[in-house]
């Protein structure tokens, strides 16, 4: 507890949580959320794709989203590292936290997966039969990636312990 405490005591910390200005913490969570509409948006037309609800679609277009969506992520990442740094106790002392990141890292495997099987040919023009197993894989990244996101959004209010200052007193 003593190191989430001096992670709080950082200045960077106190400056993101405290400072009277929009360039801390709002528009850190600004870019958090900028950076998961790119990433979990982009996941999910893909897998609607996969899932047949826009094969009507070509999906040569959708493998050239993919530095946008891997952009998103490294943004999400910078930011939500950032929001850690603010209220480290918060976070880390929830399991809710705990499976939002098992799920996003479940996602990213599983995504890594399907673009393998879906763009191992070159020539995306040609139509591809995609297996039973392709298409469950991406109905349980859709699921994966809802979960990841209620997780995301209940953190704010299944907190045991905001500070860990105020804990150690």
């Amino acid at each position: 507890m003593s190191l989430l405490a001096w992670i709080e005591q950082t200045g960077l910390s106190v400056w993101i949580r405290e400072a009277p200005t929009l360039w801390a913490f709002p528009f850190i969570l600004f870019l958090h959320t900028l950076g998961l509409a790119f990433l979990v948006g982009i996941n999910v037309a893909f897998n609607l794709w996969i899932v047949g609800f826009s094969d009507r679609y070509p999906m040569a277009p959708l493998e050239r989203l993919f530095p946008v969506m891997w952009a998103g992520f490294w943004v999400n990442a910078a930011s939500g590292f950032l929001l850690l740094i603010a209220y480290p106790a918060k976070a880390l002392t929830d399991e809710v936290f705990y499976l939002k990141m098992g799920l996003i890292t479940a996602c990213l495997v599983q995504l890594n997966w399907l673009r393998q099987q879906v763009f191992v040919e070159r020539d995306a023009s040609i139509a591809r039969i995609l297996s039973a197993r392709v298409r469950q894989v991406a109905i349980v990244i859709l699921i994966f990636w809802a979960g990841a996101i209620l997780a995301g959004r209940f953190l704010a209010y299944t907190y045991n312990i905001m500070m860990a200052g105020e804990a150690m007193l």
